[in-house]
């Protein structure tokens, strides 16, 4: 019952993702449609910041450059915005009017034959600009059958009314994936594939059903149950003699001692799991808490492994400027002041010679070539620092037109706003944004771009004109970027470059602080840029571009012949500064880390982002301490290679492991033992580069390899295989979406209330279900017992002690609340708890409920329904009836008893349920007079006898338990006392 309420909240939660409003563009103009109704062969129009609910081809954008940026940190877990190009056939269409048209889809999910969407003709409604545009035309697009892999893609568009068809090849960067958001402009795409054909959905394991290990360990325990019933049940026929239909009383005896089954347990368990749930969701420390599961809350309290997302888990992924460092002088974020007073200074003293230039008239100065070399002062080095790094980048500022819809674009221009307020940056990488919004702060503001100009603002408000003369963009092998600009008010020529410290210091010219630097930014988790220059003549650049030019020409090798030339440019160049960018943590990321370290945690992040990103939020958070050496494993592709890589990985000791998703791919191929067992050694592991079916497969290979309880937390549509193949899996509701969230058994609000849900709630969760589970067979096995004792003293013969009734009240009125309220047992207090992650290490070796504890409730039971019964007879006097009395109240008095020793830290509720319960009982003895003898067990014989037999079956219990705690007290009595 539970199961189905957990599935039909499911359905509900997808119903609400899948009734999402779309525009899709038909000749009668928009029409609002579901993203569930979205079919193959629609036209959808995708919003700024909207997801982009199916796979598309993108074939018009509101952008003038036919291009938009998308964000894909949901699909691949990149932070970079990806360029998407629109069809350019489709994005340069004139207007042609209102005609009879044709759009069709040709697509084969199974093959490369294809099937054609039905036509559709009418008129035309102008709502986009040009929109109507898209139907004068008769088109055709061909695509591949749906494939895994997320970076490729080949299809072609054909039109075909035109003489001779034009036919477009399309690739990956036509291309607009589910699950990814518009970061630019509107766009307008035709739909390829839907459902389950959609790369996200594609790279989406499907959802096992999750059961826990202390199910799983209370079955084992059952089994074994089973066992005893039928041995005893063996052993009573056998010493009866197998007298007459001894198969007969076989099963009589099976059904005499079916209490040792504990039938009412998995009920109990199952209202205990429900408690905790709820318990969760109601604690105001967690707010947002949900509990999409609610058969596994104490998975919580078992985990020994934690695999996280990077960005939008640990990290904002918003970048912050907070270091420039220039050799001899350091500034921080507390030192802006001074940067932003010498650009004033500078650009003051450059405008005041301009004009001084102006009077005179002095021709404009050629790039410096000779002459004798003179120390900078520091003015003039932050000033060519920043002016380096408002200029070496491939952002474009965007102005929002003023009516805030998609108008016509070709008039927007009139209704933009060029002020500060209204601008806002666009680029491939969020750490480019973040270097021009400081180059911004301190009054150098980039204003205008476009292909072959830029334009800076000075603080004083004068507007610099740079042409683009060249671009060289950054590439995961370069790891760098370069750009060649023309001043146009001094016609200087200066190639600027910025990357990664490995590459650039090669390039530079020599110094001696750069590397040492680079490492302190590092050990502060900053990511770092290296920005240089060169001043370059007319000649030397006219040469260089015709050798480019000649470059990109060839035929053979291009690539290599290109990067040879940029590569001559690469030399002796100016070093100007280090820059050190921060990737904002989520609240309390490094205490938490610590706090599930302290639990005896391994934390493994595994992200689709750039190794040096990866390695740089790895140490800001403090998941790899600073102390700690990280070995980078080193890219290969052979199995030679991956066994020499191992071998130099075997040599390092107490060490993070950092590797990237192909040389883990080309590793689990070869030497899948030899790698698990290395990196569970580690302290932390992180993968960079990783796939969603990677992850997913990371986990489940950890799980095979050490049998230990696995936990998944991210908040990203390409979290989700990883979720649901863990043993939990916990989701963040983000702002990029809730699809990790609404496949994962838990949901929280932030990556900080994970350490509460394992510390407080996973913690409690498991001791107080293993106590409630021992429980439950323990009153089985006691009735039982003295069901057996009884039967030996009655000549093994197969007859029932207690009848109707007193059973039923057994196992319900007469102990179910008492027992139930084991549910709010706790033996330390929350905050303790959290305060001491020590005491959750014990949890994971599983000793609150093994065979040892199983074991000692066994003989507890033997011993107590021995005492109970043969008390009982011992004190009874003529009547049988007198047994039953004196035998079933000192039972529940037993119980009731046990209850309160079991108990560490008593709540009201479970004071109300112990008194509930004896008055219950109590007051049905007035109604029992079937099966007791009023009048005895109203006399004082009968109170001394039940006392006497209550007080020898629980007493000496009570004193054990109390020298245990004085001679080896549990790590939590230390604490509370």
């Amino acid at each position: 019952m539970r199961e189905a309420m957990d599935e039909f909240r499911r359905f509900q939660r997808d119903k609400e993702v899948n009734s999402q409003l779309y525009s899709k563009l038909t000749v009668r103009g928009k029409v609002q449609v579901q993203s569930s109704d979205i079919q193959v062969g629609d036209l959808i129009i995708v919003e700024k910041n909207q997801r982009i609910p199916s796979d598309m081809v993108f074939l018009r954008t509101s952008e003038k450059a036919g291009s938009c940026f998308i964000r894909t940190d949901q699909l691949d877990g990149e932070t970079d915005w990806k360029l998407r190009v629109a069809v350019s056939c489709t994005q340069r269409l004139p207007a042609l009017g209102s005609q009879t048209h044709s759009v069709e889809l040709l697509y084969s999910p199974f093959s490369w034959c294809s099937i054609s969407a039905p036509r559709s003709s009418g008129g035309c409604v102008k709502i986009f600009p040009r929109e109507c545009d898209l139907f004068s035309i008769s088109a055709y697009v061909h695509a591949q059958k749906p494939q895994l892999d997320i970076h490729s893609f080949e299809g072609t568009f054909t039109r075909e009314d035109s003489d001779p068809p034009i036919h477009e090849s399309l690739s990956i960067e036509n291309t607009l994936w589910a699950s990814t958001v518009v970061a630019s402009g509107t766009v307008i795409g035709v739909v390829i594939y839907t459902g389950k054909e959609t790369r996200s959905v594609m790279n989406t394991s499907n959802p096992k059903n999750k059961v826990g290990l202390l199910d799983l360990e209370l079955n084992q325990l059952t089994k074994a149950l089973f066992l005893a019933l039928v041995a005893l049940s063996v052993v009573m026929v056998t010493l009866q003699g197998f007298v007459g239909p001894w198969y007969r009383n076989l099963f009589r005896f099976l059904l005499l001692f079916s209490y040792i089954i504990p039938i009412s347990l998995r009920v109990n368990l199952d209202m205990g799991k429900a408690a905790y749930g709820w318990m969760m969701m109601r604690d105001e420390n967690i707010p947002g808490t949900v509990v999409r599961t609610s058969t596994i809350p104490e998975e919580l309290g078992r985990l020994v492994y934690l695999l996280t997302d990077k960005t939008g888990t640990l990290t904002q992924n918003e970048m912050v400027f907070k270091r420039l460092h220039l050799g001899t002088v350091s500034y921080g974020t507390d030192t802006m002041d001074e940067i932003q007073s010498h650009v004033r200074s500078s650009y003051t003293q450059l405008h005041s010679q301009a004009s001084g230039n102006n009077t005179s008239s002095t021709p404009p100065r050629k790039a410096q070539s000779s002459g004798p070399k003179v120390r900078k002062s520091v003015s003039s080095r932050v000033h060519e620092a920043v002016t380096a790094i408002a200029l070496c980048h491939n952002v474009t500022p965007v102005y929002e037109s003023r009516a805030g819809v998609t108008g016509e674009t070709e008039y927007a221009e009139v209704d933009q706003d060029f002020s500060d307020e209204n601008r806002t940056y666009q680029a491939s990488s969020p750490d480019e944004v973040a270097l021009v919004q400081w180059t911004e702060s301190i009054g150098l503001t980039l204003v205008n771009r476009d292909l072959t100009s830029m334009q800076l603002r000075t603080p004083g408000g004068q507007i610099l004109t740079y042409c683009v003369l060249q671009m060289f963009p950054f590439t995961s092998e370069g790891k760098r970027m370069g750009i060649i600009v023309r001043d146009e008010s001094t016609a200087e020529i200066t190639f600027y470059m910025k990357g990664a410290d490995a590459v650039m210091s090669t390039i530079v010219q020599y110094n001696d602080w750069l590397e040492e630097e680079c490492g302190n930014m590092a050990r502060e988790g900053l990511r770092t840029l290296v920005v240089a220059k060169r001043a370059l003549t007319e000649e030397q650049y006219q040469d260089f571009e015709s050798r480019y030019m000649q470059a990109k020409l060839s035929v053979h090798d291009r690539a290599l012949k290109v990067a040879a030339v940029v590569e001559s440019l690469e030399r002796e160049m100016q070093l100007l500064c280090l820059t050190g960018v921060e990737d904002r943590l989520q609240a309390d990321v490094r205490p938490t880390l610590e706090m599930l370290r302290n639990a005896g945690i391994k934390i493994w992040m595994l992200t689709g982002d750039k190794l040096e990103t990866a390695t740089c939020i790895a140490k800001s958070s403090h998941l790899v301490s600073r102390a700690q050496d990280i070995h980078v494993f080193r890219p290969v592709a052979s199995r030679g290679e991956a066994h020499l890589e191992l071998n130099a990985f075997r040599r390092k000791h107490d060490c993070a492991l950092v590797i990237s998703g192909d040389s883990l791919e080309v590793c689990l191929r070869y030497y899948e033992h030899e790698l698990v067992e290395l990196a569970c050694q580690c302290p932390a592991v992180v993968c960079c580069r990783c796939s969603p079916t990677q992850k997913a497969h990371i986990v489940k290979l950890l799980q095979q390899h050490t049998r230990k309880r696995t936990c998944a937390i991210g908040d990203g549509g390409n979290d989700v295989s990883m979720i649901q193949a863990a043993d939990c899996g916990i989701g963040i509701e983000g702002k990029e979406g809730k699809a990790a969230s609404l496949a994962a058994d838990f949901s929280i609000t932030q990556f900080k209330h994970i350490g509460r849900l394992l510390m407080v709630h996973g913690r409690s969760s498991y001791k107080r279900s293993a106590a409630l589970g021992q429980f439950v067979m323990h009153r089985g096995l006691i009735i039982s017992t003295m069901q057996a004792v009884f039967s030996s003293v009655c000549y093994f013969a197969s007859v029932p002690l207690y009848q109707g009734f007193l059973m039923v009240g057994y196992a319900t009125i007469y102990t179910m609340f008492p027992v139930f309220s084991l549910v709010l047992d706790q033996d330390v207090k929350p905050d303790m708890a959290m305060l001491y992650p020590e005491l959750y290490k014990d949890l994971t070796k599983g000793r609150s409920l093994s065979f040892k504890t199983f074991l000692v409730w066994v003989l507890i039971s033997i011993y107590q329904g021995g005492i109970l019964m043969y008390g009982a007879l011992v004190l009874f006097e003529s009547e049988f009836v007198h047994v039953v009395a004196i035998s079933f109240t000192a039972l529940i008095l037993t119980e009731l008893l046990m209850v309160a020793l079991t108990v560490r830290t008593w709540h009201w509720l479970m004071v109300v349920a112990e008194f509930l319960s004896l008055g219950c009982y109590v007051a049905s003895l007035a109604f029992l007079n079937e099966y007791f003898d009023l009048a005895f067990i109203t006399t004082m014989t009968f109170l001394w006898k039940v006392s006497a037999i209550t007080v020898v079956s629980c007493l000496p219990l009570y004193v054990l338990k109390y020298l245990k705690r004085k001679l080896s007290p549990p790590s939590y009595s230390k604490l509370t006392s």
